[in-house]
C-alpha cells in the first residue's frame, strides 16, 4: 500500500535500498498494498486443493472462537520477501530544498542537504505476505507482492526460509502463485466466499507493519464492489483493521476457512480508515488452478463500453427499475457485434445472472473462458431479447469499458448543433452525427460540452438536427442521448423543462 511519510509506520511505496529509504506522499485514494513498502511484513494467503467449504452458522449474540481460528491457521501463514533493483534516480525521498542550499544562511538546510546520488541501480528488499494452500508448497499472495522481484523468498512461522518460484501472476485479479521445495506443510481451509452476507464475522491475519502473526477482525461490510481500475474483481468490503503488511494475508470466516485474500484498503492517511478489500478466494481458486496447469490466466471479453443505469436513463430507456449495463458502443468484430448486441442495449442478466450495474457485467465476463458461450438477456426499445455471444479473450482488450457516468440533474434542451463534415465522420468513425457548437440548460448541467457528438436518440441515430428536435418532441421528461467524445461513447440522460 502507498503511504504518508514522516512516521516509522509508513504503508508501503516506501522501499528500503542499499544505504537509502524512499518515500513519497500519496494522496487521499484507493491504495493497493504494495509488496515494495518499507515497513510491511508478510501478508500470508492460503489456498488447499480440497474442495470450498461451507460456513458455519453463528448464532445469533454468540461471537466465534478467533482464538482457535488462530491456532489453527498461523502455521500456514507466511512472509513474502522479495528482492529487486530500482533507479538510482528514484531515491531522492526530499527533492530540491526550497530555500536554497547555503546552509549558514538558511537553519532548515540541514534538512534538505544534499548528497551525491549513486549511478546505475540500487538493490531493493521489500516485505509482503502469503499463506500454503497445498502440503507440497503452493502458496497465494497478491500479484503485486512479487511484481518485479528478482527473487523471491518465503519464510515460515517457525522461521525457515525457501527459495520461491514464481509459477504465474495475473495482474487483472491481483493473484501471484509460488511454489516452494518442501513437503508436508501446514496449509488453509478453503471456504466458500459466495455464501458471505453483510454482517458475517471475518478475521484478517498477517502483518501490519512488520508485526508478524497480527490478527484483526471484523464484519463484512459489503460484497461485490467494484473498484475503479479493478473491473475483474468483486471485492469483500471489510471493517477489519487491514494495513501495509497485510497485504495478500488471507481473510477468514467465521469458521476459520479462507474466503479472501486482503488486497487494498482506502484510506486519506496511508494506514486503516475502517475500509479495506479483499479478493474472493472462489475467483482466487480460479486463477490458482490456470496458473497451475498453463503458467498464465486468460479472461472473458465482450468488447462494449458500458455504463450502469440511473433513474434518468431508466426512464428513458422504459425500464421499471434503473438497473443492468447500459451499452453506449460495440466494438467492431468484437464478441458482442458477433451476437448482436447494439448502442442502447441493457444488458440485465449474463449466462442467468442478474447484472445490477456495469461493475457486475465486467466481472462475469472476466471470469469466462475465451471460446465459451453466454447468453445475454436485454431489453431493447422497451422488449426482451435474448442473444448468445462466444466470448472473446482480454489479451486483446479490455474485458468491458466502463463509461464514466454523467451527472443525473439536468432542467433544459439547451444545445447548438451542426451536422458533421465528411472529413469529421472519417475521423470520429461513424456514419451521421451532429457536432455540439454550444451546450446550455439542461444539456450543460448533464455535461454534454462543445464538441462532443451526438449519434442518437434513445438508440435511435440521428442524422440531421430536425429529426433529432422530432424524437425529442416524442418525450415528456428525460432523452437519452449518445454522445461520442473522442474515442468514447456514453448515454448522457438530459431532462426536459
Amino acid at each position: 500500500m502507498k503511504a504518508h511519510t514522516n512516521s516509522i509506520v509508513l504503508a508501503a511505496a516506501a522501499v528500503f535500498a542499499v544505504g537509502a529509504f524512499t518515500a513519497w506522499m500519496a494522496p487521499s485514494v484507493l491504495r493497493t498494498a504494495r509488496a515494495e513498502a518499507a515497513v510491511t511484513a508478510p501478508d500470508s494467503f492460503s489456498m488447499s486443493a480440497a474442495k470450498p467449504s461451507a460456513s458455519a452458522a453463528i448464532p445469533l449474540g454468540t461471537a466465534p472462537n478467533y482464538r482457535a481460528i488462530v491456532a489453527q491457521n498461523r502455521d500456514a501463514v507466511v512472509g513474502i520477501i522479495t528482492a529487486g533493483e530500482m533507479k538510482a534516480a528514484s531515491v531522492q525521498p526530499f527533492g530540491p530544498n526550497p530555500f536554497g542550499d547555503d546552509e549558514d544562511n538558511n537553519p532548515l538546510g540541514q534538512f534538505f542537504r544534499h548528497t551525491p546520488s549513486p549511478r546505475g541501480h540500487v538493490p531493493t528488499h521489500a516485505q509482503g505476505s502469503g499463506f500454503i494452500v497445498s502440503p507440497d508448497g503452493i502458496v497465494l499472495t497478491n500479484a503485486h507482492v512479487v511484481e518485479g522481484a528478482k527473487e523471491v523468498t518465503v519464510k515460515l512461522i517457525d522461521h525457515r526460509e525457501f527459495t520461491a518460484k514464481v509459477l504465474g501472476t495475473d495482474k487483472a485479479s491481483d493473484i501471484a502463485v509460488l511454489q516452494i521445495e518442501a513437503k508436508g506443510l501446514p496449509f488453509v481451509r478453503i471456504g466458500n466466499s459466495d455464501q458471505l452476507s453483510v454482517g458475517d464475522y471475518v478475521l484478517a491475519i498477517g502483518a501490519p507493519f512488520g508485526l508478524e502473526e497480527t490478527a484483526t477482525a471484523g464484519i463484512v461490510s459489503a460484497t461485490g464492489r467494484s473498484l475503479p481500475g479493478d473491473g475483474a474483481v468483486p471485492f469483500i468490503q471489510t471493517d477489519a483493521a487491514v494495513n501495509p503488511g497485510n497485504s495478500g494475508g488471507p481473510l477468514f470466516d467465521a469458521s476459520g476457512a479462507v474466503v479472501g485474500i486482503n488486497s487494498q484498503i482506502y484510506t486519506n492517511s496511508g494506514g486503516y480508515q475502517g475500509v479495506s478489500f479483499a479478493i474472493p478466494i472462489n475467483l482466487a481458486q480460479g486463477v490458482e488452478q490456470q496458473i497451475v496447469k498453463t503458467g498464465k490466466v486468460e479472461h472473458g471479453r465482450l468488447g462494449v463500453e458500458i455504463q450502469s443505469v440511473n433513474q434518468s436513463l431508466a426512464q428513458s430507456f422504459k425500464l421499471s427499475t434503473p438497473t443492468g449495463a447500459l451499452v453506449a458502443k460495440v466494438e467492431p468484430g468484437s464478441a458482442a457485434a458477433r451476437a448482436g448486441l447494439k448502442a442502447g442495449d441493457v444488458i440485465i442478466k449474463y449466462d442467468g445472472h442478474a447484472i445490477a450495474d456495469a461493475g457486475q457485467l465486467s466481472v462475469r465476463v472476466s471470469g469466462t473462458a475465451p471460446g465459451d458461450k453466454a447468453a445475454l438477456e436485454v431489453i431493447r426499445d422497451g422488449k426482451p431479447v435474448t442473444v448468445t455471444a462466444i466470448i472473446g479473450s482480454a489479451a486483446n482488450g479490455s474485458v468491458a469499458k466502463n463509461a464514466e457516468a454523467a451527472p443525473e440533474e439536468a432542467a433544459h434542451l439547451g444545445m447548438r448543433l451542426r451536422p458533421l463534415t465528411p472529413e469529421e465522420r472519417e475521423q470520429a468513425g461513424v456514419s451521421a452525427g451532429l457536432v455540439v457548437e454550444e451546450a446550455s440548460g439542461g444539456a450543460a448541467e448533464a455535461g454534454i460540452q462543445p464538441g462532443d457528438v451526438v449519434l442518437s436518440v434513445d438508440g435511435t441515430p440521428v442524422q440531421n438536427v430536425e429529426q433529432l428536435r422530432t424524437l425529442v418532441r416524442e418525450h415528456d421528461k428525460q432523452v437519452a442521448l449518445l454522445i461520442q467524445r473522442g474515442d468514447s461513447r456514453i448515454f448522457i440522460s438530459v431532462g426536459l423543462g
